[in-house]
């Protein structure tokens, strides 16, 4: 989880002083738009050495932190 939210302060730094960022979602209250959801998709890519495919590319992948780590510890454990 601290991996990803060091790419979501590169992406969107002032990210960081959103309160109670955890209850917030991401895509649907528009704290990232749609650049910067692809700016998160690439970073993570290449963060985790993974490809997140385009059945992941909607907002219940991207909604959350959670879903975000959730998704990527699917794709890892994939990758094995």
């Amino acid at each position: 989880m601290e991996e990803i939210m060091k790419i979501l302060k590169r992406v969107k730094p002032d990210i960081g002083e959103i309160s109670n960022l955890s209850e917030h979602c991401l895509v649907t209250d528009k704290i990232l738009d749609s650049i910067e959801m692809m700016e998160v998709v690439s970073e993570i890519e290449e963060a985790f050495d993974i490809e997140i495919g385009m059945e992941y590319l909607d907002a219940s992948h991207f909604d959350s932190i959670k879903a975000i780590c959730q998704m990527v510890d699917e794709l890892t454990a994939n990758k094995s």
